[in-house]
């Protein structure tokens, strides 16, 4: 398999996760409405898919910068400081899944008082990864659909 190929395989690979990513982070946004809901398995998975997505997406990202990114800058800038931002937003999405995760696993681990208040920050947390990560997507798709490997 040539290069180009395989970089085109990967960043399809890529965008898919990125979707699945989308779909299975409302799964923890939804199931820890409720404070006292615990989902580890699904906090786990959840948070793997997306650092999945992203692991991906540093993988492919030097070939990205240096084959594709000048071409869609060189054509289409608006459409490249969208990839810039997708980037930004990509790397906040990663972190908020992180901050979820790190979070309600850890709630066992405070005392009584502090559990629901770290309960809601988890969502919370969970929830601004799914809408960043939504976001992340759609900008993935029209990038994609404008020029790939």
């Amino acid at each position: 398999m040539n290069e180009t190929l395989l970089l085109r395989f990967l960043e399809r690979v890529h965008g898919h996760i990125g979707w699945l990513a989308v779909i299975a982070l409302l799964h923890p946004a939804i199931l820890l409405r409720n404070p006292k809901r615990r989902a580890r398995l699904a906090v786990l998975l959840t948070t793997a898919s997306v650092t999945l997505a992203g692991a991906l997406g540093v993988w492919v990202y030097p070939a990205y910068r240096r084959l594709v990114k000048p071409l869609i800058f060189r054509d289409f800038e608006a459409l490249g400081w969208w990839f810039e931002r997708k980037e930004h937003l990509a790397v906040g999405a990663l972190a908020f899944a992180w901050i979820g995760c790190i979070l309600h696993l850890s709630i066992s681990r405070v005392p009584k008082e502090r559990q629901e208040a770290m309960a809601k920050l988890a969502h919370r947390s969970y929830v601004v990864a799914t809408v960043l990560t939504f976001i992340v997507a759609c900008i993935g798709v029209a990038v994609a659909t404008y020029k790939s490997f």
